[in-house]
């Protein structure tokens, strides 16, 4: 079996999310309002009628382009139950790579037309049920914008290559590269940090961890207090890029821990694997990805397994963070 070439596998994973995402801009300038109906409901999350409309054209796509000599086995909301490969039958003890993928990572955003959504792959060499998101080496997230945008990020990653960087203008198709750092701040005053809150179940308790969380830092009254600002963007690949991109200091996702301790249960809807899939791309700028309680993610490449994460711009600031979470988590989660 060929040994796989990961900058060509990362190119791959680059086109097969450029195709997505144009196949979606067709279909919003032909469907319009459809994007918010309800196509079905899984185990891990409602699928909307945009969701459905990926499907067809990553399966298509991947059995046009995806090389026979690298077979892969894909993991995707919607594909639950018989393993899903190309080539075609091929069976999963012999695909080299694990391929798990998220078409539309804040489908709620997108069809409201509300905020950028975002394209989710990566790579892992296969282990079977033992791969797990540590074995990620290749990574690619694009930018599905709103329908007054006119410009899609594209950021990829082979580990330890650093992070590629790409503005394509939707209009002409002409790229340029963009330059992304995460920010140096050594503190969290006058900046976007923040835990995520994003539905009415357990946002109290969230709320009063974050809020405790805050005060135990000393930021909370300090100089008039108000200097930590917060942004609930619903989209955990969108909360990576803007880690990436220097406009967040910290975000995290508590949700798994909270829910079960409301009663609701640690499946309700939470963080899966594929919407952390692109974590490898802030590794490869420089920040920080990790369980809560400071030890690396370990989830299986699955499409139902609760994921609670926090990602630090920066090894100072988790530093500074880590040790009071760990106190607070232990004593109200």
């Amino acid at each position: 079996m060929q040994i796989p070439n990961l900058e060509q596998a990362r190119r791959l994973l680059c086109r097969l999310q450029d195709h997505i995402r144009d196949v979606l801009i067709a279909a919003r300038a032909k469907s319009g309002r459809s994007f918010a109906k309800v196509a079905g409901v899984t185990a891990a999350d409602t699928i909307y009628q945009v969701d459905r409309i990926t499907e067809e054209a990553i399966l298509e796509w991947l059995g046009r382009h995806w090389p026979t000599a690298w077979p892969i086995e894909l993991v995707m909301e919607g594909l639950e139950g018989e393993a899903t490969t190309f080539p075609r039958g091929t069976p999963v003890a012999r695909t080299v790579f694990k391929c798990i993928l998220d078409p539309i990572d804040g489908t709620r955003n997108l069809m409201y037309d509300k905020r950028s959504a975002w394209i989710l792959t990566a790579l892992a060499p296969q282990r079977g049920a033992r791969t797990h998101l540590g074995d990620i080496v290749v990574a690619a997230m694009t930018e599905l914008s709103t329908s007054k945008m006119w410009r899609s990020d594209q950021l990829s990653a082979v580990r330890g290559g650093g992070v590629k960087a790409q503005a394509c203008d939707l209009q002409t198709g002409r790229r340029r590269a963009l330059r992304v750092r995460p920010s140096q701040a050594r503190d969290f005053e006058h900046g976007f940090a923040s835990i995520a809150k994003f539905f009415p179940e357990g946002k109290g308790l969230l709320g009063a961890v974050e809020e405790r969380l805050w005060r135990e830092l000393g930021v909370l009254g300090k100089n008039g207090g108000q200097l930590v600002f917060d942004d609930q963007y619903l989209s955990t690949g969108g909360q990576i890029y803007e880690l990436i991109v220097g406009h967040d200091r910290m975000l995290g996702d508590l949700r798994p821990a909270a829910y079960a301790k409301v009663g609701l249960g640690s499946a309700s809807l939470c963080c899966h694997p594929y919407d952390i899939c692109t974590a490898l791309l802030l590794q490869e700028a420089g920040g920080i990805v990790e369980a809560p309680d400071g030890r690396p993610l370990r989830v299986p490449l699955d499409t139902t397994t609760p994921v609670a994460w926090m990602g630090y711009a920066n090894p100072v600031l988790a530093r500074r963070v880590r040790p009071v979470l760990r106190r607070i988590m232990a004593e109200m989660l």
